[in-house]
C-alpha cells in the first residue's frame, strides 16, 4: 500500500514538474498566455496519464460557472461532456488522430453548452509537447478562443446571402425564376444531357396581344395578369423542370428528359389551361409558344430555334404551339 502511495506521489510530482517547465517555456515565448486576440480564453494543459486538465479559469467562467463552482480537479470529460451532439464525434476524432500521430496538431471548432443551456462556439488548438520513452503522449498544450460572435456573424451573413440569392433567382414581380436563374438551370441541364446522351425540350411562351391589355386596362392590371399567369403555369410544372420569366410578357420552360411528343403534350395542356382561365376582371387571353428539342445543339442555337418558332406561331394566327415538323 505504501509503495502504491509513493508511486502515485512520484507520478504526480512528475506531472507538476512537466507543467512547471511548460508554463515557464510559455512565459518566455509569450505565445499562449497573453495573446491580445479577441476571444482569447487562455491556455490549457492536459496531463494524459492522470487525465488532469489545467486551464485558465476564464475558459470555465465563460460557460457561466462561478469561481467557487470550478472543480478542484478537472478531467478531459468536463468539457467533452458539454459538447454539442453534432460536434462531439468530429472533435473526438480530431483528438484521436493527433494522439495517434496522424495529425500534426489537434485543431477543432465546436459548440459547447453554457450553464444557461445556450451554445457557445470555441476554437481549440493544441499539440503534444511531451511523450514517454515508448512514444505515448504524456502532455498536450493548447489555447482556446470564444468565437461565438464570429459564428453568429457568419450565420447572419449566410442568411443574408441566401435571401439575396433568392432575390437574384426570382423575378421581382411574378416570383417565378428570373432570366439569370433560368439560364443557369438551362446550362446545367444542357451539360448533363450532353454527358448522359439524353434529351430535353425548351419551350418559349408569350402572351398574345399583351399590349392591348396594358392599353385597355392599365399597367397595374397588366402586372396582375402576369402574376396570375405565372402562378397558373408554374403550378403545372414538374419538379424536374424549370419555369420563369424570360422578359416582359415572355416566359421560358425547360422540360428535362422529355422527347418532342411528350413536350408538345405538356405545352398544349398549358396553352389550353391559359385559354380556359378567367384572369382578373374577367380578362381572357391566349398564349403562343415555340418548342425546340435538344439534339446536340449549343444553348444559344437552341434558344434561337425556340424563339423563331414562337414568332412563327405569332405570325400564323397566335394561340398555338409550334415545334419541329
Amino acid at each position: 500500500m505504501a509503495e502504491d502511495t509513493c508511486l502515485s506521489l512520484e507520478r504526480r510530482i512528475e506531472e507538476l514538474e512537466r507543467t512547471v517547465r511548460t508554463l515557464t517555456e510559455q512565459k518566455n515565448r509569450e505565445e499562449l498566455l497573453d495573446l491580445p486576440w479577441a476571444g482569447n480564453l487562455g491556455s490549457w494543459i492536459w496531463n494524459v496519464p492522470s487525465d488532469t486538465v489545467i486551464c485558465n479559469d476564464l475558459k470555465i467562467l465563460n460557460l457561466g460557472y462561478a469561481k467557487q463552482e470550478i472543480p478542484d480537479r478537472i478531467g478531459h470529460a468536463f468539457f467533452t461532456d458539454l459538447l454539442h451532439p453534432d460536434d462531439h464525434g468530429p472533435v473526438m476524432d480530431q483528438m484521436r488522430r493527433h494522439l495517434a500521430g496522424t495529425d500534426a496538431v489537434y485543431e477543432a471548432s465546436y459548440r459547447i453548452r453554457h450553464k444557461d443551456g445556450s451554445w457557445r462556439w470555441y476554437y481549440d488548438r493544441g499539440k503534444i509537447t511531451q511523450r514517454d520513452a515508448a512514444g505515448k503522449p504524456l502532455q498536450l498544450v493548447g489555447i482556446v478562443f470564444d468565437i461565438t460572435k464570429q459564428k453568429l456573424m457568419e450565420q447572419q451573413l449566410a442568411l443574408q446571402n441566401e435571401l439575396l440569392q433568392q432575390l437574384v433567382d426570382h423575378d421581382e414581380l411574378t416570383k417565378v425564376l428570373s432570366r439569370a436563374a433560368l439560364f443557369r438551370f438551362l446550362r446545367s441541364t444542357h451539360d448533363r444531357c450532353v454527358q448522359e446522351d439524353r434529351s430535353f425540350a425548351l419551350l418559349m411562351l408569350d402572351i398574345d396581344h399583351f399590349k392591348h391589355i396594358n392599353d385597355s386596362y392599365g399597367h397595374q392590371v397588366g402586372d396582375e395578369v402576369l402574376v396570375q399567369l405565372a402562378r397558373l403555369v408554374g403550378s403545372r410544372v414538374r419538379g424536374a423542370d424549370a419555369f420563369g420569366r424570360y422578359g416582359g410578357e415572355e416566359f421560358m420552360m425547360v422540360l428535362d428528359g422529355l422527347g418532342m411528343q411528350e413536350a408538345m403534350q405538356v405545352a398544349e395542356r398549358i396553352r389550353i389551361t391559359v385559354a380556359d382561365h378567367a384572369f382578373t376582371g374577367g380578362i381572357r387571353l391566349t398564349i403562343s409558344g415555340g418548342l425546340a428539342l435538344f439534339q446536340g445543339q449549343g444553348i444559344d442555337e437552341l434558344v434561337t430555334l425556340a424563339d423563331n418558332r414562337l414568332y412563327e406561331a405569332k405570325r400564323s394566327g397566335r394561340n398555338k404551339i409550334i415545334g419541329p415538323r
